[in-house]
């Protein structure tokens, strides 16, 4: 099973995080793709987390049904509002199986890369299809890497600098994993959190998606549908399962 790196510790500050995936435009777009692609079918989201995304996705009147590794994100979870109808199962969403089927599997901010292996990915994408209605939706919201800002020979990108949070990513290219170490100022105190993610290209996912029987439906820069271009920081791929 993967490591837990969401614990009660990071969990009891992840709501509070000041990111654009807590944007309320943002928010609002991503809720808002999902549910034109789920429409009367249930959604089932990898990463579930603290249902930054399915609350107000169940509020939309898509039945969700989630997959998590951290009890504690899951707490924060079921404590919220409108959150009594979502059924979460506890486990690793690369193998975990859920009842029933759905017509959209969904996941979001960067979640594939916490599978830090390719084979773990690929158990991903595989796992998805089992649960997946013919013709149903896989959606993964990833960044592109960004090996491009780094100079020969250097390994470390900052990708947020404030007076409050310094965030860098330090890249071990041979195995294709991210470390993410994060550094925060609260009350005059230091918090820190560093964790591995395996870094992944959109054409490796095409790649996986193949392996699973489901093909590239679109792919855009952004949940807003801005197009994807060489030039894009980060991407929405909806892949479809083949009948």
């Amino acid at each position: 099973m993967a490591h837990n790196y969401f614990d009660e510790r990071i969990a009891a500050r992840y709501d509070a995080d000041a990111t654009i995936m807590f944007d309320e435009v943002t928010l609002a777009s991503t809720v808002a793709f999902l549910t034109e692609l789920a429409g009367s079918r249930p959604a089932l989201e990898l990463g579930i987390g603290t249902g930054r995304v399915a609350v107000p996705l169940c509020a939309r009147g898509v039945r969700v049904s989630g997959i998590d590794l951290s009890e504690a994100m899951v707490a924060r979870l079921r404590a919220k509002p409108g959150a009594a109808g979502i059924e979460v199962t506890i486990g690793d969403f690369a193998t975990t199986r859920v009842e029933g089927s759905f017509g959209l599997a969904y996941l979001v901010f960067n979640t594939i890369t916490n599978l830090t292996s390719q084979d773990d990915q690929v158990a991903c994408f595989a796992n998805v299809a089992r649960h997946l209605e013919p013709g149903g939706s896989f959606v993964i919201e990833c960044y592109v890497p960004e090996l491009r800002r780094l100079p020969p020979g250097e390994t470390i990108h900052p990708f947020d600098v404030t007076a409050t949070h310094l965030g860098f990513e330090e890249y071990d290219f041979a195995t294709q994993v991210a470390f993410s170490h994060h550094y925060w100022l609260e009350h005059d105190t230091l918090e820190t959190f560093s964790a591995p993610f395996r870094f992944v290209w959109p054409s490796e996912l095409d790649l996986m998606a193949r392996l699973a029987g489901m093909t590239l439906r679109e792919r855009w820069a952004n949940w807003q549908r801005d197009p994807f271009t060489a030039e894009s920081r980060s991407h929405v791929s909806v892949w479809a399962r083949e009948s």
